[in-house]
């Protein structure tokens, strides 16, 4: 009986030369090494310095040759779009700035926010001026946003959670209310992530291999229900305005 060997997880570089030669007949592999040169892939090596290319390196390797063959595109811009890409945007056309990808939206239940909508991390990474032109803020509201903490930054770039937030903040603008009208909505958050906290403190100290996973799982609805609760307490005085 033959045991089945598994493939393994990277190709070399004659591989990686042979399959993209039948869609590009003048690839070599001085250019796939120039183009490591450049920035534009990042193969890692064995202890003996041989490349070991991954089916992503393959992929991206495949994106610069067309864009340099069909778009004509220099090397320079093809990088910024790699940049995009890999911070979770659509490349930037001509004079723009790179722009978030289109999303099917948070996912809902009946209406309401679905559980695990609160798993979800935004892979998104944005620059300031990123974050300003793809939402709508001026930069002295970002700054007062950020001077009430309801943005951050995280490391170098804003992530998806503060592009929603600068949105919704720019929309609200409209109606005459100002960063400083929003601060009760950090407290109130502040608050409910505490509450969420001392809820799932004990589980997290509970040994065994599953704790961590109930700790999420009980992290995410609870933070669904604290978010129906609050619409439904809006609604309820919304109705009593009416009344």
């Amino acid at each position: 009986m033959t045991m089945a060997v598994p493939a393994r997880a990277y190709l070399s570089i004659g591989e990686v030369l042979n399959r993209l030669r039948p869609d590009f007949a003048d690839i070599t592999i001085s250019k796939i090494r120039f183009l490591e040169s450049e920035g534009l892939i990042e193969p890692q090596r064995t202890p003996s310095g041989y490349r070991k290319f991954t089916t992503s390196d393959l992929e991206r390797l495949r994106y610069v040759l067309l864009a340099q063959r069909d778009q004509y595109l220099p090397l320079k811009v093809i990088k910024d779009n790699l940049d995009a890409i890999d911070r979770g945007l659509v490349p930037a056309a001509t004079g723009s700035v790179p722009a978030p990808r289109p999303t099917l939206g948070l996912a809902t239940i009946d209406g309401e926010m679905a559980p695990s909508t609160f798993g979800e991390v935004s892979e998104m990474r944005l620059s300031r001026d990123e974050l300003l032109k793809n939402s709508g803020l001026k930069e002295d509201q970002l700054v007062e946003l950020e001077g009430y903490g309801l943005i951050t930054i995280r490391g170098r770039h804003y992530d998806g959670d503060a592009l929603a937030i600068a949105k919704a903040v720019t929309e609200m603008a409209g109606f005459g209310i100002e960063a400083r009208h929003l601060r009760s909505f950090k407290s109130a958050a502040d608050r409910e992530i505490g509450l969420i906290e001392q809820v799932i403190t004990p589980l997290t100290r509970q040994k065994g291999a599953d704790s961590k996973a109930r700790a999420e799982e009980v992290q995410k609805e609870i933070a669904s229900l604290s978010i129906r609760l609050h619409a439904a307490l809006v609604r309820g005085g919304l109705h009593r305005l009416r009344s």
